[in-house]
């Protein structure tokens, strides 16, 4: 199991994880609401600023204070694509 640091010593599993996103559009701003009302989120930001918006598989919807780049770089170190058909 590869586990993945969001920031603050606070770690998630890859295997879990199915997207990472910006937390600035209206619909992922509404889907934390929606989240925190149904108590499926974590805040992992130490009260800092909402960066990137971590989806499980399992329905948890995770905060983190780093950026999206940042914790796509530490899942996938080289920046391959898996899955991806190239051209």
């Amino acid at each position: 199991m590869k586990l993945i640091n969001i920031g603050f010593g606070n770690m998630l599993s890859a295997q879990r994880l199915l997207a990472v996103i910006s937390p600035d559009s209206a619909p992922v701003k509404r889907m934390v609401q929606e989240g925190r009302d149904k108590g499926v989120v974590i805040d992992a930001t130490h009260g800092r600023r909402t960066r990137a918006v971590l989806v499980t598989d399992s329905g948890f919807v995770v905060l983190s204070a780093l950026l999206p780049e940042t914790i796509t770089n530490r899942v996938d170190p080289k920046g391959e694509a898996h899955g991806d058909i190239e051209p």
